[in-house]
């Protein structure tokens, strides 16, 4: 029984060391230029079938990764969904969009590689879809979406559905930029991720109540 124990502690430990590497390579090359030989080597495993061993496929890490920080943006949402709850104001829905994510970047400290390794998923044809799909089956993303959908019933459903693809770009991109100005040590447009989260409230905000132009 002990032994059990001890292997199983030894197991996860290596799963935490493996995504921690892949999450850092995949952030600073993108995803298809890192193999698993090399996720292996930077988290010290001697064995190169380490990351199939404990993963899968390179789908199924990526999705690890994902749910390896989902649970604590999960939490921060639920509770700014509970503090608005029946809010008429879009900025509290537009703030339950960003402030989860933004709020566990800075949590995070420095260095981090989450919002790059999100940045380059997105633009990965075969995991794009797969990782918008986890985020959004969640309750909290279901709930801010509805919350969103019944303050804008002007907006077409495809227009809706673009600005929400626009928000998600917005989003992504720009905490990536941040994310990279801030190991680099280079000036950032705004001084925390406190200020970056309000600029980016303010910018999706103004893009959720422009005007749209009915298609033919």
């Amino acid at each position: 029984m002990a032994t059990s124990r001890i292997r199983q502690t030894h197991g996860n430990e290596t799963r935490e060391v493996i995504l921690a590497a892949a999450e850092r390579l995949f952030a600073e090359h993108g995803v298809a230029a890192v193999s698993n030989r090399q996720v292996s080597e930077a988290a010290g495993q001697a064995n190169n079938f380490a990351v199939g061993y404990h993963f899968g496929t390179k789908a199924d890490l990526v999705l690890a990764i994902v749910r390896r920080h989902a649970p604590a943006i999960e939490q921060r949402r639920a509770e700014m969904l509970a503090a608005i709850k029946g809010s008429c104001e879009l900025r509290d829905w537009i703030s339950c969009l960003v402030r989860p994510s933004t709020e566990h970047l800075a949590a995070l400290g420095s260095p981090t590689w989450y919002a790059r390794f999100i940045a380059q998923v997105t633009t990965d044809p075969t995991l794009r879809q797969l990782v918008i799909d986890e985020a959004t089956a969640s309750a909290s993303m279901q709930g801010t979406i509805e919350g969103l959908n019944r303050l804008m019933p002007v907006l077409p459903e495809d227009v809706r559905e673009e600005r929400s693809d626009m928000s998600r770009q917005l989003i992504v991109h720009m905490c990536a930029e941040r994310e990279r100005a801030l190991q680099a040590g280079a000036a950032t447009p705004r001084a925390t991720w406190e200020a970056a989260a309000v600029g980016l409230v303010d910018a999706l905000v103004g893009l959720w109540r422009a005007p749209f132009t009915p298609t033919k």
